[in-house]
């Protein structure tokens, strides 16, 4: 698995209040609360000026308020790509991500009625190989989830909390992907 060696930038939405609490959201389509909006207004100016040509968002609404935000600064076309969606919890939905998370990610456990960590990272994998396909460069608003499945199929830690609403941009390079944040203004 791997993807097209094109750059893109890939923000993760902003905080919901499932964020705060340290709750698994999943499927569960919260919406961002005051702290999340804040933080996606920060994120518009340090992504002006970086020549994004199009903004592609997963459907949930945590996504699409952060892009429509962020858009506020880029005036962009929006997309959305259904299957940039954020990882099917199952069972787990609205509970604490410890301890079974860390097991989810290593393929040793999967909730009942949950996506395994291969099967969100298939999908993902799908969804850029149209997403990159695209005219660009791109901005890429979802979840944390797929952003641990794009590090896996960049060749990078898959651990790590992804923060809210901090652009990062992606870059293939002679040994391999590059992630660097878009520095504060």
């Amino acid at each position: 698995m791997a993807l097209a060696p094109v750059p893109f930038w890939f923000l993760r939405h902003g905080e919901t209040d499932y964020n705060a609490a340290g709750l698994s959201q999943g499927a569960l389509d919260i919406p961002l609360n005051a702290t999340g909006r804040a933080q996606a207004g920060g994120a518009g100016p340090r992504l002006a000026g970086r020549g994004i040509a199009r903004i592609v968002a997963s459907p949930m609404i945590r996504a699409r308020e952060t892009a429509d935000i962020v858009n506020e600064f880029l005036g962009l076309e929006v997309s959305y790509e259904a299957e940039l969606r954020e990882v099917v919890f199952g069972g787990m939905e609205g509970k604490p991500l410890n301890p079974w998370f860390p097991e989810w990610l290593e393929g040793r456990y999967t909730p009942e009625g949950a996506e395994s960590f291969a099967a969100l990272t298939m999908r993902v994998e799908a969804a850029m190989a149209r997403v990159l396909a695209l005219p660009g460069p791109l901005l890429v608003v979802a979840h944390g989830g797929v952003f641990r499945a794009l590090r896996d199929l960049m060749g990078l830690p898959k651990e790590g909390l992804t923060a809210n609403a901090v652009p990062m941009l992606c870059e293939p390079g002679e040994s391999g992907w590059l992630v660097s944040a878009a520095p504060e203004l």
